[in-house]
Parts: C-alpha cells; structure tokens; sequence
C-alpha cells in the first residue's frame, strides 16, 4: 500500500505522515484555480462576433416563428420582406436628413475653424 504502514509500531515516518493536510488541500486548491484560469484563457471568445451570433440566432428563430405563424417559409418570407421594407421607407428619409444636418454642421464647424485661424494669424 501507499502512504500507509503496514506495521503500526513502526516509527518511521512514512510520506503521508510528512504531509500537512492543510497544505496538500491548499496546492490542490492552487492547481485547480490555475487550471481553470488556463482554460478560461483557452476558451476567451470575442464579443462582437458573439453579438453577431446572437442576433443571427435570434433573426433565424424570428424568421421560423414567421413560417410556422404564416404555414410555410415563403410565406414567412413575404411577411419578414414586406415588414422589413416598410422599416426602411420609414427610415430612410430621417436618415438622409440626419446625415445631411451632419454634414452641414460639419462644414459650418470647418468654416468657423478657418475664420478663427484667419482672423487670430492678423
């Protein structure tokens, strides 16, 4: 056996005895963490394409409830196509007007820039 006596008149220590348990537990416990941080490390994923993963995930349970709701995938489809282009003729005129204000407090902040720079060099 090992670790253990086999005569319990024996006075020699044997491995087991030279041991603490307090400090066995806590190089156990040591080796586990580092471990765990090991594969952590191993594993580590990047949060965008994980943001990306769950909004396809989500986008194709979206796209089977519409099929299921609607009794086939085209169906589905039409519904998801009609939904989706009515979103964007909505959307489309605030967003050329958001990028055009955009623009033009660009060009008035570049235009107040350069009068600044003139009128501080006379």
């Amino acid at each position: 056996m090992v670790g253990a006596r086999l005569d319990p008149d024996d006075p020699t220590p044997t491995r087991a005895d030279t041991y603490d348990l307090r400090e066995v537990q806590a190089d156990v416990r040591e080796a586990y963490e580092r471990g765990r941080k090991d594969e952590r490390a191993s594993r580590r994923r990047h949060p965008i394409l994980m943001t990306l993963t769950f909004v396809a995930a989500i986008c194709g349970v979206a796209l089977i409830a519409l099929a299921a709701v609607n009794g086939s995938f085209s169906s589905g489809g039409q519904v998801a196509d009609d939904g989706l282009s009515a979103a964007v003729n909505k959307t489309a005129p605030a967003a050329r007007d958001a990028a055009g204000q955009a623009g033009q407090s660009l060009h008035d902040a570049g235009q107040a820039a350069k009068a600044k720079a003139t009128g501080s060099s006379s």
